[in-house]
């Protein structure tokens, strides 16, 4: 593993994953920043009309003000993780051309079912994070649920985007996802830090395409 994290962390640096990534973070945010611009009241009371579950009026307002910026923030990055997942593709063969000449085998991946398993990964997300939100205020636990939940955005769609690429036999594929959880938490990490969470989405797919090609006897697949 500290070998896939060592190549993935050399790719991130490169110009060309560096430029791909800044325009897609850019746009994500400046689409945001003009929606809650223009909306910023009316995107503020939404939230605080779901926490009607705060007994105390002054605590309602303290956990308002903390949790509509903290919304914002998720839907840059869930914005970011679907315009990676459409775009990356090219990147992505790219990279596998670079460090895997030996696997010359690229299949097809569709933008429609691509763009149906971020939806559904989306939606998983926003369940939970509705349903465990209130934990997320408790030290510790709330860190470690939260960076589950950021992970799920991550995890379905870099497994199909990524291993539908190199990989056609499902069962090899499956075999070889065994650790796309764990992948989709390590890149996650970059979603506690604003700006470097651009980088979330492109370096679990990359970390993950080292993973199955770096695999043993992955050319033969």
């Amino acid at each position: 593993m500290h070998k896939t994290i060592g190549k993935t962390t050399k790719d991130i640096l490169s110009l060309k994953v560096m430029t791909f990534t800044l325009m897609i973070g850019i746009s994500s945010i400046l689409i945001w920043v003009a929606i809650l611009w223009s909306y910023w009241e009316e995107f503020e009371g939404l939230v605080t009309s779901y926490l009607s579950w705060v007994p105390w009026e002054w605590a309602k307002d303290t956990v308002a003000y903390i949790s509509a910026p903290l919304v914002g923030y998720s839907m840059i990055i869930i914005t970011i993780s679907i315009l990676t997942s459409i775009f990356s593709e090219y990147l992505l063969i790219s990279l596998a051309k670079k460090h895997y000449p030996e696997h010359d085998k690229i299949y097809s991946v569709s933008i429609i079912s691509s763009i149906v398993v971020t939806i559904k990964s989306i939606g998983l997300f926003i369940v939970l994070f509705i349903v465990l939100f209130p934990f997320t205020f408790i030290p510790i636990l709330g860190q470690v649920l939260m960076l589950y939940i950021w992970s799920i955005l991550l995890k379905a769609p870099t497994v199909h985007d990524v291993g539908g690429l190199f990989i056609e036999d499902k069962k090899i594929l499956k075999k070889r996802d065994k650790k796309s959880t764990l992948i989709a938490m390590m890149a996650s990490l970059f979603n506690y830090i604003p700006i470097l969470n651009i980088f979330a989405p492109i370096y679990a797919q990359i970390m993950f395409l080292h993973h199955i090609l770096g695999y043993p006897s992955s050319s033969k697949s």
